[in-house]
């Protein structure tokens, strides 16, 4: 290529990169206040239009639910004179048990008075082989401690565990301890299997109540209606729940 070609095509090369480059930052200018004026409308619709409320299921007639009768045997937290109760169904390495249990913790506080909690265990084995063996760990806490042990024992467990099986074993006897109990009688307690019958009455009681998965929840007033909850449910819908039922 001779100097004359090439003192005319260096300048045009230039110019074109220039111009190519103006254009690019235009763009880019008009994809940024596009993005802000689009942003901006989303915000104002958001704020116009709120997300929609969960639903909540219609309440149907609690004898129609085969449910187990409460009795002293159950795990009871709250005011035994509450007009509501929840029942709950639950396997201490189910992830989504793990999620459930603050919501209810929750709950409990903020209705205090007004709602008891019943907590029974429904191990699933074929998924969770480390639950019935925890289930049966709280019994041994409840056991030696009393009721308030049992539910800081399993308020523990859900903690600690990232459930899925996730718990070592050789973190139930030093629960037990971090809440005051003799690590010699939980041991034996744990090893003699004297709390596997509670587990399995608790179980076999869900199975009547045809329970095929957990958390399995039932809340019921006082004039026989029960609201059935499947899963795990937000703070959010279990207020909706607890108002539908106070009516």
């Amino acid at each position: 290529m001779n100097n004359t070609v090439k003192s005319i095509l260096i300048p045009v090369g230039i110019a074109g990169v220039l111009v190519g480059t103006f254009f690019l930052g235009v763009l880019w200018q008009r994809v940024q206040y596009l993005e802000n004026k689009n942003g901006g409308d989303v915000a104002g619709a958001n704020a116009a239009n709120p997300p929609a409320r969960p639903s909540i299921p219609s309440p149907i007639k609690a004898d129609t639910l085969n449910l187990p009768p409460i009795t002293n045997k159950d795990h009871i937290k709250g005011s035994k004179d509450a007009k509501l109760t929840w029942i709950e169904y639950s396997d201490l390495e189910c992830p989504f048990c793990k999620q459930m249990h603050p919501v209810l913790q929750k709950m409990l506080a903020d209705y205090d008075g007004k709602v008891r909690w019943v907590y029974r265990h429904f191990p699933l084995d074929s998924l969770h082989s480390k639950a019935r063996p925890e289930a049966a760990a709280a019994e041994c806490a409840s056991q030696l401690g009393g009721e308030d042990v049992f539910w800081s024992y399993i308020d523990k467990v859900f903690e600690v565990t990232p459930a899925n099986n996730g718990l070592d074993a050789s973190q139930l006897p030093k629960i037990a301890i971090e809440l005051g109990l003799n690590k010699t009688a939980f041991q034996k307690c744990l090893d003699s299997g004297a709390t596997t019958q509670k587990v399995k009455e608790d179980s076999d009681g869900g199975l009547e109540a045809q329970v095929n998965g957990t958390p399995a929840n039932f809340l019921l007033d006082e004039r026989g209606n029960a609201w059935v909850i499947s899963g795990a449910v937000s703070s959010l819908t279990v207020a909706q729940l607890m108002e539908a039922a106070l009516k």
